[in-house]
């Protein structure tokens, strides 16, 4: 069984060197192998130029796909590892596309395992132990009103005026803010067309307190079921968001009045210009450290009075070993690809596993790439 690990950037060497470091049997593929051999040329010399052809002869059955490359490649990837009795590892979330394969994944008896990064992935697992958790509790009764809320985001470590930078292009983060959300907010569907329209103060239970700016993304309405809700369960709040420094809607306001003025073929033209001004004046220096911020928490009311109340906190910033965002992505990936080749994941489209054993397992090792991993009770 080979391990064909696509993509070789920012977000993918720690995972990657965590598996070479293991003795994996590791074949890397980059579309500039010169690239690849600067990052991991110390450990391996399996090092392949790539192409979809290439890889397709070169993939056996058994073996296992992890693509950190762009996502449009994600779906033709795991199609060719359905064809050749092949495993698919991404980080990113399931899409349509994705999703649509799964009854050819199951027929043919492998896994193609997605969002298993840090968002989506890490926050996943969070949320399946606390909802483990809480339904193991006293304090558990179906007729509780229930909120949940998971916030996660890459912040500077060192704090500057714009209250963000960007470890790549910013173009995604761009386009993210023309996008709408959906999620529930005190009992009711919250349908948003543009981030700014729901910011609010959220205070995270860190080692030491901190305040942060949250809004919801995407649709956050799916992962009711993904996370195992029961249908009857009362709903107050239920959201999937990100998290900024405080002072960040403010240093961003001019940048979402532009934004709401773009549209067409100009619009994209203006917000790919827009990418390139912002990483000209906001990229991350050589060696300067990041911060990612992830709190995923449940909460229980019994006639207004609460009965649980957790919070999954971690803080984590980057060190000597590199970025704190590459570290939580890729070394989640490297977790999945051990768990495929263990046989611990069942076939199909699946995203991080809800086995109590896998989530426990993983974040146990999740804690050794933050610098602050806690659970806090406020009842």
């Amino acid at each position: 069984m080979t391990i064909h690990w696509c993509g070789t950037g920012l977000s993918a060497i720690p995972g990657l060197r965590r598996l070479l470091e293991a003795g994996e049997d590791v074949c890397v593929w980059n579309r500039t192998v010169e690239k690849a051999r600067e990052t991991v040329g110390d450990l391996t010399d399996n090092i392949k130029a790539f192409t979809l052809d290439d890889l397709t002869e070169a993939l056996r059955a058994n073996d296992i796909v992890v693509s950190m490359l762009p996502g449009d490649l994600h779906v033709p990837l795991a199609t060719i590892c359905i064809e050749k009795g092949a495993h698919f590892v991404s980080s990113s979330y399931i899409s349509p596309e994705m999703a649509a394969l799964d009854a050819a994944a199951q027929e043919r008896g492998v896994c193609l395992v997605n969002e298993v990064g840090l968002d989506p992935g890490i926050d996943h697992l969070m949320a399946h132990h606390l909802v483990a958790d809480y339904r193991a509790s006293d304090a558990y009764d179906p007729t509780n009103t229930i909120s949940f809320l998971s916030y996660c985001g890459g912040v500077p470590k060192h704090t500057n005026a714009f209250r963000y930078k960007f470890s790549w292009s910013p173009l995604g983060v761009l386009k993210a803010l023309r996008s709408p959300s959906r999620s529930i907010r005190n009992f009711s569907t919250l349908d948003v067309a543009r981030p700014w329209d729901a910011i609010q103060s959220y205070s995270a239970p860190l080692a030491a307190p901190e305040t942060f700016e949250v809004y919801p993304n995407r649709d956050s309405l799916p992962f009711i079921e993904d996370y195992q809700f029961e249908p009857e369960w009362r709903l107050k709040n239920f959201v999937r968001g990100t998290l900024r420094l405080n002072g960040w809607s403010e240093a961003w306001a001019p940048v979402f009045a532009e934004i709401e003025t773009l549209s067409g073929e100009d619009g994209d033209k203006r917000l790919k210009e827009m990418s390139d001004e912002f990483w000209d004046q906001h990229a991350y220096e050589d060696g300067e450290p990041d911060r990612v911020v992830l709190c995923v928490s449940l909460s229980a009311e019994r006639d207004g009075t609460p009965v649980y109340d957790k919070t999954y906190a971690l803080d984590a910033w980057g060190d000597e070993r590199g970025s704190a965002m590459a570290r939580l992505v890729s070394v989640t990936v490297s977790l999945a690809v051990q768990s495929v080749k263990n046989r611990e994941i069942h076939a199909g489209v699946t995203a991080a596993p809800r086995d109590p054993k896998l989530v426990e397992g993983w974040l146990h090792e999740v804690e050794s790439q933050a610098q602050y991993l806690a659970i806090k009770s406020a009842v």
